[in-house]
């Protein structure tokens, strides 16, 4: 069978979630919550707008969790998970724009990531039930200004402009993340090419020392950090997530606001 993914999507003045079958966008026969079933066809993938898959009440990144990303940077490998928020402001879809700031920033930068889809609320969950309590797994780009990183010592400005966190194209749910292929291109030029298998903390390991912080609400959104290569986006760039088992999200930097 198919494998299905979870969509959000904008018909004319409708916004809802659904399932892409093949080229084909299904209305949702079950719960959001729930495991997914195809209902009725709304319409093919080319007819609707893609939204980002999710409404995040929270964005939880991760930092330094590939160890050559650490190397690039001049870091140390963190003893334990490294993680910051991003807020839900920052979220777009995808084929929208990343809006460059240039009244605040001259430097910003691309981080291709797989990001995890919390799909039940979670709190104090133990590793080895951590999947249980994931709805899926989709593309994100942790964009940021590294001037304004560097100068500020925390990352809460650098990493939570408007449009700062592209999502999606959709989520896969019943995805084995261990090993995939991660890569980003900027203008046809490949910058980004990692595994998840390269990860420091893994998914689940994840999922239990943020939920050992803070409560994860369903749609919430961890981000779990960059492979070496990061770097510079402009006015005009066409950058590409792509991740294995999952597949390709696409923005254009647009110019300053």
């Amino acid at each position: 069978m198919e494998q299905v993914k979870l969509v959000r999507y904008r018909l004319g003045q409708e916004t809802a979630y659904g399932l892409l079958v093949g080229q084909l966008v299904h209305n949702l026969a079950s719960d959001l919550w729930a495991e997914p079933r195809p209902g009725r066809v709304v319409a093919p993938l080319h007819g609707v707008e893609l939204l980002a898959p999710c409404q995040p009440t929270k964005i939880v990144a991760i930092g330094l969790n590939y160890a050559s990303h650490a190397a690039e940077h001049n870091n140390q490998i963190p003893p334990e998970p490294l993680f910051f928020l991003k807020p839900p402001s920052a979220v777009i879809g995808p084929g929208a724009d990343i809006l460059f700031p240039d009244h605040l920033s001259q430097w910003v930068e691309h981080e291709a990531e797989l990001a995890v889809v919390m799909g039940r609320r979670a709190r104090r969950v133990r590793r080895e039930e951590a999947q249980a309590f994931v709805w899926g797994y989709t593309c994100a780009n942790d964009v940021t200004a590294r001037d304004l990183q560097r100068r500020d010592g925390q990352w809460t400005r650098s990493k939570g402009f408007d449009t700062f966190c592209p999502l999606g194209p959709w989520i896969v749910p019943r995805l084995d993340v261990s090993d995939l292929r991660i890569r980003c291109c900027v203008n046809g030029e490949l910058r980004q090419d990692g595994r998840t298998g390269d990860m420091i903390f893994a998914v689940d390991e994840l999922i239990a020392c943020v939920s050992a912080a803070m409560t994860l609400e369903p749609g919430d959104v961890i981000m779990t950090g960059t492979p070496a290569g990061v770097g510079s986006l402009f006015p005009g760039d066409r950058v590409v997530v792509e991740i294995e088992g999952i597949g390709t999200l696409q923005n254009r930097v647009s110019g300053g606001r």
